[in-house]
């Protein structure tokens, strides 16, 4: 458990998350990230000077990326700070924050800045020389894509993990259905009064920038790719794979954008809070790995550890928040657990904004500690599958409300 590492309240942003070649498909991750970091910092009147430390999460590589978190620190002005570049898939968010919140609690730093940042749109196209091969020609890998379709240790594709876990437990397309569409409902709460949640960490409209970072060239009022969804609709999906449960209607979308946060010590978190009332504490984390091809199992062992880590129970969890590429992860996480699957997951969830992995869970875990403030505080898990049959898990406790 750790106890001496805070996230000052409001200290934190996100973008919109756009749908895949949608509004910020010509924006490089890093730069960007830096921009909207940076537009953070100047409304929140908080001088780049502040950090000793910081920490990158991206997944899909841009040009120059080699230079990482070193590179995004001098784009914001704090030219005198290093730190990692971490990819943990999906988990990466959670990594960023376990990263930065180590960092604090040994003393090695007293503000570090944890940023996740990924634009799945177009995706890097990767040739790999191999001397040895016939007449010397090497492999192509579309990063994304063929990352999507295939897992080369389990063999299969990630949509497969799904189903594998749909037909060990019985989920039906219709068990699939009903939790997206509560999925949705609870996303149109995020909406009222003007978007109130979302405003709390997302800037609204949000400006898009050209790929100069020079002008406006597209304004988002919102997530970009959330479309109504339907009883009806849902019900004339087919399955994506032959003889499958899963359809396009429960499953995640690829998104584009970038999520950060300040972690810091208790006293200077008072300081950097935007009410010193409020009280938002890092806990524990947890990891896992599941049963191969079996993805969605892997949250419930990863939050099983985070709560072991924290001496609590799951019944102490005041909310719940999971990245849940597949409507089927809630409904194992929910069984396995004995939690209201109807019950997690206020405001949203990456099933309905989508996807930008590395971002994914940074910008889940902020909607977490927002719910626990309207709440009026208490424990928080964040738990989420990634890449591999892995998974992460975070729990959080708000308090002073």
């Amino acid at each position: 458990m750790l106890v001496s590492v805070f996230i000052p309240y409001r200290q934190w942003w996100s973008t919109p998350f756009a749908r895949w070649q949608g509004s910020l498909a010509h924006l490089h991750s890093i730069r960007f990230a830096a921009h909207v970091a940076r537009g953070h910092l100047q409304r929140a009147g908080l001088d780049a000077g502040v950090f000793d430390f910081g920490v990158l999460g991206t997944t899909v590589p841009q040009k120059s990326a080699f230079y990482g978190l070193p590179w995004m620190m001098g784009e914001i002005g704090a030219e005198s700070v290093a730190g990692p570049t971490i990819a943990q898939a999906c988990a990466t968010g959670a990594r960023v924050l376990a990263v930065a919140s180590d960092e604090i609690a040994r003393g090695d730093a007293k503000v570090a800045l944890a940023v996740a940042a990924d634009r799945v749109s177009n995706g890097p196209q990767i040739y790999y020389p191999n001397p040895a091969g016939p007449g010397g020609s090497g492999e192509a890998e579309a990063w994304v894509l063929d990352n999507f379709a295939s897992d080369p240790f389990a063999g299969v594709a990630m949509i497969q993990t799904a189903e594998n876990v749909a037909a060990d437990q019985g989920f039906t397309t219709a068990e699939q259905n009903d939790l997206t569409l509560r999925r949705y409902a609870q996303y149109k709460d995020a909406l009222k009064n003007d978007a109130a949640f979302l405003r709390g960490f997302m800037t609204l409209p949000f400006d898009v920038p050209d790929a100069r970072l020079a002008k406006t060239v597209a304004r988002l009022t919102g997530d970009e790719g959330v479309y109504q969804t339907t009883t009806e609709g849902l019900a004339g999906l087919r399955p994506v794979m032959p003889q499958g449960t899963v359809t396009y209607g429960s499953q995640t979308h690829p998104a584009d954008g970038n999520a950060g946060l300040v972690v810091t010590t208790g006293e200077l978190a008072a300081e950097l809070s935007f009410d010193k009332a409020v009280q938002i504490r890092v806990v524990s984390f947890g990891q896992a790995r599941a049963l191969r091809a079996h993805m969605p199992m892997a949250p419930v062992p990863a939050a099983g550890r985070a709560l072991k880590a924290a001496g609590l129970s799951i019944g102490q969890m005041a909310a719940i928040k999971t990245h849940n590429p597949f409507a089927v992860n809630d409904l194992y996480f929910a069984r396995e657990t004995g939690v209201d699957a109807f019950g997690m997951n206020n405001f949203g969830c990456s099933l309905v904004w989508g996807h930008p992995q590395a971002p994914t869970g940074l910008r889940s875990i902020i909607e977490l500690i927002e719910e626990l403030v309207l709440l009026g505080g208490g424990y928080g898990l964040f738990t989420g599958c990634a890449a591999g049959d892995s998974a992460m898990a975070v729990i959080v406790h708000v308090g002073g409300t």
